[in-house]
């Protein structure tokens, strides 16, 4: 009986079920955005980590032979420290007898170290150009620097060539390390040096309109005299040598505490110190250097001490004064600089687990797919055999029972398959409350065998027990009421009933829309995750689940582990461990086929795999005692349950990050090697569904589709599968869920293959 229109005028009330509906939603929604939070933190750690190793692109580019013609020749001709006071730019050179210590591309955590113990023995100060990448993964150190006096610069945030760079990424490279700066050691600098510069007869115009925008900015450019070359690695003679500087001038020196092995500079280093400073040599940071060439330069007896730059030749900035170049970071900038510290902290310890994990992953997933090939193989020949026989063939009767709720798209098509069984059945439709008419139509179609038995809409579970102790047979058949059956199903399904210790027998779940692309990656799933699955469980006697879709139980055993529960949202694994814990065999019979509609769209898709994935974690979790059992129930806890949770929720649920990494092995590391161990991992899959699709005589042309899944819908599972999770770990309840039919699924003839 259909159900009346409200009257004109008037809003219905909700009924109990759209209410209980109503509030599952409720709930679940924050836990989807929980889970896709999750999922958007993680691609941000990652990116951030890409980013700070500053191997995106092709921005390590080196500018050579271009025009110097726009640059001033006083610049060219000048002293390697280059400042713009009024706009107007002018270049300072290192007084006589006075040594800059300037060093490129740290902090590094082994060389830097070593470089300050030999700047703190001599008792000498150094400048470091710092790389904000690197200040920002080791700020420790950058403190240690300045609290040592020696001088901070900035040298770009990723190293790049900025000749080549927008204004606004020129802005941001020097921001982001002054970030840096101030959550490492709470200051920033005005001192900068350009990724591989050298002197200033080598600015052109390219670079010259970038330390025109940074002189705008209050920074001073600081360029070199003498070159070291350490990072040649040519001998701790050669570096020395590159480093002094000709007839007593002052100089700008250069020298590398990162970017390899500096074994050589640290020996040179000291040794130069130790030459310098026996020929008179004093040495200072680039702002004593500029205080000092401005005290020269000031009237006899004129305080110079305004410049607020040290004494030539004394350290300057002891931990408790700051250099003259460093600014002490206050409010907005020293919170955010201490947010980016604190972010890539996080950086550095996920992506190394992540690392870790990924191995882990990758190891058990083609474990998985090594084992179930071996097994299914071994599965399929043992079945196969002329000589395997369950027993005496199995030819009494059945109960077949079909839930139904709201099934008035299919029903028929069920029940008329089911019409056509070539062993003796009775159906029992248990009709749950059902408003559009499910009842009526499966009594009007007349066929022989049908009962039609009517409850107040109480859930699957409860629809299922009222037909089991409706049965009339010791058998029962349980399936959906949108599936359909070839004739031969109930036959070939019954008969491992011929072995007493068989429980309960797992049927060969079909998709039978797989015309849609939805369906099809689906119809793949189906072939290879489950069926495969199931030779290999059944093989070691640990099968987890029995389709709902198809199904065979021992009467007796269902009703000894107490009926299908409502405990868990996965009624069909609750009943199969159950009866594995009752001491009951479980087995997989592939020749009986069923022929189920798969959800057409990705929203009913989500709901069923959610409702799957977490009524499984129910489960096992319900049965987790089963780890210390004896017997049928110990096995499948020790073997079955370990499979399950590694190979259906741990596994999963890390999987993402091999397409994670994929994407940042492709973006920051090398785009080749990424591409081609993600196709190695695809042609595995494909060879394990190709052998899948061979054992159920499928056709192959659906697996043209499995790379376009690997994009699409695998991403999708791992969503659900994340979402279920975080629903699990927040106690989240949900209720039986009914997805809409169409009825699309015909009734199968005998054979009917893919």
């Amino acid at each position: 009986m259909t159900e009346a229109p409200p009257a004109r005028g008037r809003r219905r009330a909700p009924t109990r079920i759209e209410r209980a509906a109503g509030r599952a939603a409720a709930l679940h929604r924050p836990r989807v955005l929980l889970a896709l939070l999750l999922l958007l933190a993680l691609t941000c750690v990652m990116l951030l980590d890409g980013y700070l190793r500053a191997e995106v692109g092709d921005d390590q580019r080196v500018r050579t032979g271009a025009s110097s013609s726009e640059v001033p020749d006083d610049i060219l001709d000048g002293g390697p420290i280059l400042s713009f006071p009024g706009g107007q730019a002018e270049t300072t050179s290192v007084p006589d007898k006075t040594i800059v210590l300037t060093f490129d591309d740290g902090p590094d955590p082994t060389w830097t170290p070593k470089v300050m113990e030999v700047l703190e023995e001599h008792d000498v100060p150094g400048t470091f150009f710092v790389v904000g990448s690197m200040v920002s993964r080791y700020p420790d150190i950058v403190e240690d620097l300045v609290e040592q006096g020696n001088e901070i610069g900035v040298h770009t945030f990723t190293h790049v060539d900025l000749s080549y760079q927008s204004s606004s990424r020129v802005t941001r490279e020097m921001e982001q390390t002054q970030l840096a700066l101030a959550g490492a050691a709470g200051i920033t600098s005005t001192l900068f040096r350009a990724p591989y510069s050298s002197k200033t007869d080598a600015i052109d115009n390219y670079s010259w309109q970038v330390y025109q925008q940074l002189g705008e900015d209050g920074y001073t450019s600081v360029f070199i005299d003498t070159d070291s070359e350490d990072w040649k690695e040519p001998g701790v003679s050669k570096i020395v040598e590159g480093a002094t500087p000709e007839d007593g001038e002052g100089a700008s020196v250069l020298f590398h505490d990162s970017g390899g092995d500096r074994t050589q500079t640290v020996e040179a280093l000291a040794e130069y110190i130790e030459n310098m400073q026996a020929e008179g040599y004093t040495f200072t940071t680039v702002s004593g250097a500029m205080a000092e060439q401005q005290q020269q330069q000031q009237p006899a007896g004129a305080d110079g001490s305004g410049a607020g730059g040290p004494a030539a030749g004394a350290p300057s900035g002891t931990g408790d004064q700051l250099q003259a170049s460093h600014r002490t970071a206050t409010g907005t900038t020293l919170y955010e600089g201490k947010a980016l510290i604190a972010a890539v902290t996080v950086a550095e310890w996920t992506v190394p687990a992540l690392s870790a994990g990924l191995v882990i992953v990758g190891v058990a997933v083609m474990g998985r797919f090594g084992l179930m090939l071996v097994l299914a193989r071994r599965h399929y020949r043992q079945r196969n055999r002329r000589r395997f026989s369950w027993g005496p063939p199995v030819t009494r009767p059945v109960s077949v029972i079909v839930p139904a709720y709201n099934e008035k798209e299919c029903i028929e098509n069920t029940l008329r398959s089911l019409a056509e069984s070539t062993h003796p059945i009775e159906i029992v439709v248990v009709d749950d409350g059902s408003t559009d008419g499910t009842a009526e139509l499966a009594e009007g179609l007349g066929l022989p065998n049908v009962r039609v038995i009517r409850q107040e809409n109480a859930g699957k579970p409860a629809a299922l027990n009222n037909g089991i102790r409706s049965a009339r047979h010791d058998i029962v058949v349980m399936m959906d009421g949108d599936t359909v059956f070839e004739p031969d199903t109930v036959g070939r399904l019954v008969q491992p009933f011929a072995d007493p210790s068989v429980g309960a027998v797992a049927g060969n779940a079909k998709v039978g829309n797989r015309s849609t692309l939805i369906g099809a990656w689906q119809h793949i799933e189906y072939v290879m995750g489950f069926n495969l699955d199931r030779r290999m469980y059944d093989l070691l006697r640990c099968m987890p689940t029995i389709p709902g879709a198809i199904g065979a139980f021992r009467r007796e055993a269902v009703l000894q582990v107490g009926g299908m529960s409502e405990d868990t949202l996965a009624e069909d694994t609750d009943i199969t461990i159950a009866l594995h814990r009752g001491g009951w065999r479980v087995v997989y019979e592939e020749h009986a086929r069923a022929w189920t509609e798969a959800p057409r769209s990705l929203r009913q898709l989500w709901s069923q795999r959610y409702r799957w994935s977490y009524g499984t974690m129910q489960a096992l979790w319900k049965h987790r005692r089963s780890l210390t059992d004896k017997g049928p129930s110990g096995r499948f806890g020790r073997v079955g349950m370990p499979l399950v949770v590694l190979f259906q929720i741990v596994t999963p649920v890390f999987a993402p990050l091999i397409d994670v990494f994929t994407v940042y092995s492709m973006l920051f590391v090398d785009f080749e090697a990424a591409l081609l161990a993600w196709l190695a991992v695809l042609g595995v899959q494909l060879v394990c569904a190709a052998y899948a699709f061979r054992l159920d005589r499928e056709k192959y042309r659906y697996l043209l589709m499995m790379p376009l899944q690997q994009f699409a819908y695998r991403q999708m599972m791992y969503l659900v599968l994340i979402h279920s999770c975080v629903t699990a770990l927040t106690g989240g309840r949900l209720r039986w869920q009914k997805l809409k039919r169409t009825g699309e699924v015909g009734m199968p003839s005998a054979g009917t293959g893919g």
